[in-house]
């Protein structure tokens, strides 16, 4: 019979997976819009990944003070490995792309997308199978963070495709096809943790580093893209709404 934890990570993962659906918003609204929404996320999710770091991953690991010093080394690792990967693969996230004009081939671009979203989605679903691992709680808020960054990501990936010359038909079924490798990431943790001793301790401080290096390197830049005073209070108002969404998890657990 299946265990809790696995339950409620291969659900997770499932809903998580679900949003690479949301491409096909693009389609209902202008490209301002469209920019605008993305914004809005960007900053919402923000705060709700660096908000999952210090209200629930870091006291979590503060919590357990045995070998504290190697799981703050190992936060360090993961934003290390964090910028590895996206060097290796030459990709980044393409949060605020414009919709731009589809081509006539399929341009390599496309083809690199998909690789590094293979790779992301299957740390996601490592990393959520991981929280569950340590309790119901840090599972759930690693999985609003990841959902909340997913948005976003998704619906610039789905931009990406169309450029690089895929039908939108298309586009969506590679980008639920890779969604799905999340499915991967928690099946070699739920059947290793076992046999590989504090599996879940190692995975929380490489989620803590990813949602750090997210919302250093990829999320925040992009929000300092749009320089109009009244635009940055009100990212600030969304960044603060993200983090109080964690808060209010953490309250509502207590």
């Amino acid at each position: 019979m299946l265990s809790s934890p696995t339950l409620s990570s291969l659900f997770s993962v499932f809903i998580v997976s679900a949003v690479s659906l949301v491409g096909m918003a693009t389609f209902l609204l202008r490209e301002h819009q469209v920019r605008r929404l993305l914004l809005t996320f960007i900053a919402f999710s923000t705060g709700a990944l660096l908000g999952d770091v210090f209200i629930h991953i870091l006291p979590e690991m503060v919590a357990k003070p045995e070998g504290i010093a190697m799981q703050f080394l190992l936060v360090l690792g993961g934003i290390l490995l964090s910028f590895v990967i996206e060097k290796v693969i030459h990709w980044r996230h393409c949060h605020c792309s414009a919709l731009p004009e589809r081509s006539g081939h399929i341009h390599p671009v496309g083809i690199m997308n998909l690789v590094g979203d293979a790779l992301h989605n299957f740390i996601d679903g490592a990393l959520i199978a991981g929280s569950y691992l340590i309790s119901p709680q840090i599972g759930m808020t690693t999985t609003v963070a990841v959902l909340l960054h997913e948005i976003p990501q998704e619906i610039g990936d789905f931009a990406i495709l169309l450029f690089s010359g895929f039908t939108a038909k298309r586009a969506l079924f590679l980008n639920f096809v890779t969604a799905c490798i999340a499915f991967l990431g928690a099946a070699v943790v739920l059947l290793t943790a076992k046999t590989i001793p504090m599996l879940e301790w190692i995975l929380l401080p490489l989620a803590a580093g990813n949602f750090l290096y997210l919302a250093g390197s990829d999320l925040i830049p992009e929000l300092h893209k749009e320089t109009r005073l009244s635009h940055a209070f009100f990212q600030l108002f969304t960044i603060l709404a993200g983090v109080g969404v964690m808060q209010l998890l953490k309250l509502a657990s207590l």
